[in-house]
């Protein structure tokens, strides 16, 4: 058919283009465009040629919602051997009709029964059984529910198979990746109670439905298939809201309440903008609603990478975990922004590139999010042990003994074991504080703090109750052993003096000792403790004296 030389042409072009993965055909196509809904008689007649004006070769691209009229022309034969086929990449909601003049159109759009489900969601292919001359005219009939680009290419059948194959790939592993990191942090969400991995999941999740709805990938389902056939609105609502939960995700990781306010206010104004167009969208198929929520997205990607990078250069790792997870996605956002605005067409890899940004950063926030939460708990850890922790002994502090005493009681009551306690002060303490001075009084505490510690085992507990006053629990311990205990505390500090900046001070020790009773309360054993200590002091200091109802053989 044709040309010998120029089907000869044909072919070496098509193994050029194809040999380098270039859309096969996409530089040998003319486009032009009617500015008119012209009757389908009168345009594939060729009456109305004369009002074609030319366009961007290669791209399609309709700003307004109204049907328009396209003209394609190839400027080589191409062969029907090849088995051909018209490609309209990314199409979206869009419906194209081709018309050849020969009969009825073929029309196709992803969803509802102009759905061709034998090809992927990636394009809309058109068959051309006769293969094309050059010059010979295609004519497409678009009907648009917002401004997207569609670039056109002329495909054999094996290659748009082979696309087809590798967009189905890449969709089902980012999808697939974004619904698993999105489980986990709901699992993480659930199961440490953690909020921020909620908004992270509901992120992922409305970022995943968004692509889905979009990209075609839920057509095959009835119920999605014919409403996103017929109305453009859900996957608007959709899209718009995973960015308001994209937007309140990073103003919480980023600590923006405390760390960039007014970058906070920025993303909430976005976010008040966001839920208004999503309003609009219930009531309205307008284009305008989408292209001023990408302006939108625009800005609100341009906020977050601001903080980001400041936040970076302020040795914040939150912001330096965003910022290596958001900038490629931002870069890609903003480049598929633009092109939806019309400003530009991109490559044909940016339909993968852009939700395989979205999931690397999913799985970087992931990380980063974990570190983060790290972080927390080791601050939250090292206040709990400062909090614990007497600041002038080192032993536990009041609050701290009291408790574990609390759960001692509970565990000797629950496996009926023994607990025994000890309870002492520094005799004359108050003597040393007079006559030598308050710092001397308080290195004479850490000083007995640290020689009774020593005395223990590591399962006891040591703790400041207050003043001179220190308190002992003795886990699995009978009374007759805990008084054994407290002769060594007791000898561990009237052995030798204290010596503290050249000064030798004669230090000793009042103790008392009581066994846990069965039924009794950690009150009622504390009360009993005080009294033996009391009974100590009362007798001469200097000595260990335990409660006569923790005496074997008393009740």
């Amino acid at each position: 058919m044709g040309n010998p030389r120029r089907q000869a042409r044909g072919w070496l072009l098509w193994f050029c283009l194809i040999g380098w993965g270039v859309p096969a055909t996409a530089q040998t196509l003319s486009l032009a465009r009617l500015d008119a809904d012209a009757p389908a008689g009168e345009v594939v007649s060729g009456q109305r040629d004369a009002g074609f004006a030319a366009a961007r070769d290669g791209v399609i691209f309709e700003p307004g919602s109204s049907p328009r009229w396209w003209r394609v022309t190839s400027s080589v034969d191409v062969d029907a051997a090849l088995q051909p086929h018209l490609v309209v990449r990314a199409p979206y909601q869009n419906r194209v009709e081709l018309w050849t003049g020969d009969g009825p159109p073929v029309v196709r759009g992803l969803f509802g029964e102009e759905a061709d489900l034998a090809f992927s969601a990636r394009a809309l292919a058109f068959p051309l059984s006769d293969g094309l001359r050059a010059g010979q005219p295609l004519y497409l009939r678009v009907v648009t529910v917002g401004g997207t680009p569609m670039p056109l290419s002329i495909e054999p059948l094996h290659e748009v198979h082979r696309q087809d194959l590798e967009h189905v790939a890449w969709r089902a592993m980012v999808l697939g990746a974004m619904g698993v990191l999105a489980v986990l942090a709901l699992g993480f969400c659930i199961g440490l109670g953690e909020r921020s991995y909620g908004f992270l999941a509901l992120t992922l999740l409305s970022q995943a439905l968004f692509l889905a709805l979009a990209g075609g990938e839920l057509r095959s389902v009835d119920v999605f298939g014919h409403v996103l056939g017929s109305d453009p609105r859900m996957s608007r609502v959709v899209g718009m809201l995973a960015v308001i939960a994209s937007n309140t995700f990073l103003a919480f990781y980023l600590d923006l309440a405390t760390r960039g306010l007014v970058i906070l206010r920025v993303l909430r104004a976005c976010n008040l903008l966001l839920g208004c167009l999503i309003l609009a969208s219930l009531v309205s198929t307008s284009p305008l609603v989408p292209k001023v929520g990408n302006l939108v997205l625009l800005v609100a990607t341009a906020g977050v990478l601001f903080a980001s990078v400041r936040g970076t250069l302020r040795n914040e790792r939150p912001a330096f975990f965003l910022l290596l997870s958001w900038l490629p996605m931002m870069l890609l956002t903003a480049a598929r922004v633009g092109e939806l605005l019309g400003w530009w067409v991109g490559p044909a890899w940016l339909i993968h590139a852009f939700p395989l940004g979205f999931a690397l950063a999913g799985l970087v926030l992931t990380v980063g999010l974990a570190d983060r939460m790290q972080q927390l708990r080791r601050d939250r850890d090292h206040a709990s042990r400062l909090a614990a922790q007497d600041t002038l002994t080192g032993v536990l502090s009041r609050t701290a003994i009291i408790e574990q005493l609390q759960r001692e009681v509970d565990l000797a009551h629950a496996q009926d074991t023994p607990l025994s306690v000890v309870f002492f002060d520094i005799d004359h303490f108050k003597r040393i504080n007079d006559e030598h001075g308050h710092p001397v009084g308080d290195q004479s505490l850490r000083l007995v703090a640290t020689r009774t510690r020593g005395k223990l085992r590591k399962r006891d507990f040591l703790g400041r109750y207050g003043g001179d006053e220190m308190l002992v629990l003795l886990p699995d311990t009978t009374f007759d052993n805990a008084l054994v205990v407290a002769e060594h505390l007791r000898a561990a500090v009237n052995n030798r003096p204290l010596t503290i900046d050249g000064r030798v001070i004669d230090t000793s020790l009042s103790l008392g000792v009581a066994q846990l009773a069965a039924g009794e309360t950690f009150e009622r054993l504390l009360e009993r403790v005080d009294v033996a200590l009391y009974s100590s002091k009362s007798a001469g200091r200097d000595r260990v004296t335990g409660d006569l109802f923790s005496q074997p053989g008393d009740a």
